[in-house]
């Protein structure tokens, strides 16, 4: 009888165990990996706590929510300094539906406030030739491009995400 109880008791004990294991494997996946509405959220591993995804966090400032690649891996903000750090896992361009093109460095760092991104490095866009984006400003139909001079482009072209295409260098 109690070897009945002893096999019992182990069997329940391991099937509690296994639960409980399993539980906090999936609590641990959900935080890197939770996925909303198709959107992954990222933990900001330095802070601890659950990012908002890169375009609903530039939405929040008012800029189009598709001026990095989809594949931007991970973003920093000091609230404080006004800081934004954008890592992208290699260095790659975008193509936009008004023709124009945005190259990125992997790291891509700016000072951010609404409407606004401004003190760019990391960024360039091509007019005959490569050069560095420095600005970004965003309106209603405009987002306005500082980059040696101001070029004006329409938002829409900004409002979808895209993939990055790897290019060699920067």
């Amino acid at each position: 009888m109690d070897q009945v109880f002893s096999k019992v008791g182990s069997y329940w004990l391991s099937q509690k165990a296994s639960n409980e294991f399993s539980t906090v494997g999936n609590d641990a996946n959900s935080l890197s990996t939770s996925i909303e509405g198709g959107t992954k959220w990222l933990v900001n591993t330095i802070k601890g706590k659950i990012q908002t995804p890169l375009p609903e966090f530039l939405k929040e400032f008012d800029l189009a929510i598709g001026i990095f690649p989809r594949n931007a891996t991970n973003y920093e903000f000091d609230e404080e300094t006004k800081k934004l750090t954008v890592h992208i896992p290699s260095v790659c361009e975008v193509g936009y539906k008004d023709d124009s093109v945005l190259r990125f460095a992997t790291t891509v760092t700016g000072c951010l406030e609404k409407g606004k991104l401004s003190e760019i490095v990391g960024m360039k866009t091509k007019v005959f030739v490569w050069i560095k984006v420095t600005c970004i400003t965003s309106e209603k139909s405009k987002i306005h491009f500082q980059a040696g001079m101001w070029k004006a482009r329409s938002r829409d072209a900004y409002e979808v995400e895209r993939n990055g295409i790897s290019v060699s260098k920067f």
